[in-house]
């Protein structure tokens, strides 16, 4: 097997929510340091994560990340990143879908539950007001034939009163074939285009990059990075990752707590 001769020639795919912040929105001096240092080499980093642009760039521009790529609403977009750039960043693929059929089925189920759709570039529609620091952006509450109106790169359903356990069920008891589905931590299900995953769109961008299949690194923690993690030549699950998501990958390291993303980190710069 080849190996990449130096970190210039990696592409490293990094989730962001429980793998380079914690569950409180910190991210540590260490994570900060070691990407700086990844940077500095030459290394692609990019953010591969379930947030929406918006909410991307903070975290990149925390991080140091300037120029270059990142993956939002778990793969359906992809950004340049560029400081030139008004907002700092230009999109360069969206895929999208229609919502209503998840929209109206799901409705129909869970009618208390709360819904949103992505407004690419600006934040979210939503059914309801979402508790604080949720969403990122801008939010407006619309009627629900609104929501349905318009092709959209994510649906999000929020619903307290399930388990991830129910949704899953629920997403086969009611066929959403259509469309790709991620349960999250709680009682959260994210909707994004039939086919389409961060490991769908990172594949993209590494033939766009010109990296070798062998030079790619993935680091994630949620059901959302299964397929990323499968991409990637060295697919990488946190310590507090389900069992689901650490069986797909290459090795495990340790929690959010014990930043187990920097160790890994740190060995592509060795």
């Amino acid at each position: 097997m080849s190996h990449p001769r130096t970190p210039s020639d990696l592409l490293v795919a990094l989730d962001v929510d429980g793998t380079l912040m914690s569950y409180d929105g910190v991210i540590s001096p260490e994570v900060r340091a070691v990407v700086a240092d990844l940077l500095a080499a030459g290394a692609h980093v990019v953010l591969a994560t379930g947030r929406s642009v918006v909410a991307t760039m903070p975290v990149a521009q925390e991080l140091g990340i300037e120029r270059g790529w990142a993956i939002s609403s778990n793969g359906a977009v992809t950004a340049r990143l560029d400081p030139d750039l008004e907002g700092g960043y230009e999109f360069t693929d969206v895929i999208t879908f229609d919502p209503e059929p998840a929209l109206r089925v799901l409705a129909m189920e869970l009618p208390d539950a709360l819904y949103a759709v992505e407004d690419l570039g600006r934040g979210f529609r939503v059914s309801a007001p979402f508790p604080d620091g949720e969403l990122g952006g801008e939010f407006e509450v619309v009627g629900f034939d609104e929501l349905c109106a318009r092709p959209a790169t994510r649906v999000i359903m929020r619903s307290p009163d399930s388990t991830p356990e129910e949704f899953h069920e629920l997403v086969q008891r009611v066929g959403l074939h259509e469309v790709t589905y991620a349960v999250g931590w709680t009682a959260w299900l994210d909707l994004t285009p039939g086919g389409v995953s961060k490991g769908s769109a990172l594949e993209e961008l590494r033939r766009s990059l010109g990296v070798q299949p062998f030079a790619t690194v993935a680091i994630g923690d949620g059901g959302n990075d299964r397929e990323m993690l499968q991409w990637a030549a060295r697919g990488v699950a946190m310590g507090h990752a389900p069992d689901d998501v650490r069986a797909v990958a290459d090795e495990v390291t340790g929690t959010i707590d014990d930043d187990g993303a920097v160790e890994v980190l740190r060995s592509l710069l060795a």
